[in-house]
């Protein structure tokens, strides 16, 4: 999968792709991320991406001209059956797994990284949708860039290495995950539950999905009305609430 991210600053993406899991995706050729410079599409010779707002006010504004004009380069360098266009703006649609999941069956993706005080409005008509990545302000969109390249990314085949832990992980099952442990057994007083040390893959399937449910209705109820649930899963709910 292809991430074309537009950028005013390119460097600061140098670390965190060159880390970890997306890290070794993208040696292994799984995951190809360009980054593109917007100010190398300004339209004179000082380099300005940015003016005051019409009209007056606080702050600078993103021009149009070497958005767009970067834009179209990089549409036209992009040869992928199925690409999407992605402003990164806390106006957009919020992400979630399920948008994750959606973004994931493109081959390549566009993301132009919002700065400044905004963005040109025209800017808006060369883009196929605008994502933000939660309620607060950030100052600038390659943190949501980052957001969009280590989620999406990882759902690509082959960039986890076990794509079992990808189908019980929080919010792909509409719930939160289950607690985790691992060794040792004890540790100052906490000792893991005895289920998980029992062998009996039912009884822990069980304890998993209760747990899952349990984390769900304290932690964030208001996933529970889209989550599927079994005729179990309600009686379970119900006996948490008292309702039953």
């Amino acid at each position: 999968m292809k991430f074309s991210v537009l950028t005013l600053f390119p460097d600061f993406f140098s670390s965190p792709l060159s880390q970890s899991i997306i890290g070794r995706a993208i040696e292994k050729g799984l995951l190809e991320v360009s980054l593109h410079n917007i100010r190398d599409y300004a339209q004179d010779k000082h380099g300005t991406v940015d003016d005051t707002p019409y009209g007056g006010g606080a702050g600078m504004v993103l021009r149009v001209e070497p958005v767009v004009s970067c834009l179209d380069a990089v549409k036209k360098g992009c040869h992928a059956e199925s690409t999407l266009t992605i402003l990164t703006t806390p106006q957009g649609v919020r992400l979630d797994q399920r948008l994750v999941e959606e973004l994931a069956g493109y081959q390549a993706l566009i993301i132009l990284c919002g700065r400044y005080e905004g963005i040109d409005e025209r800017t808006r008509a060369f883009v196929d949708m605008e994502v933000s990545i939660g309620d607060y302000i950030l100052t600038g969109g390659e943190i949501a860039a980052l957001v969009l390249i280590d989620s999406v990314g990882r759902l690509v085949p082959g960039v986890v290495g076990q794509k079992d832990s990808l189908k019980t992980e929080s919010f792909t099952t509409g719930l939160l995950e289950y607690p985790q442990y691992t060794r040792p057994p004890e540790f100052r007083g906490m000792r893991v539950p005895e289920v998980l040390l029992s062998g009996h893959h039912q009884e822990i399937r069980r304890w998993r999905r209760r747990e899952s449910i349990k984390r769900t209705l304290e932690r964030r109820p208001d996933l529970l009305d889209s989550a599927e649930l079994t005729e179990e899963d309600i009686r379970f709910i119900k006996e948490l609430t008292g309702k039953g």
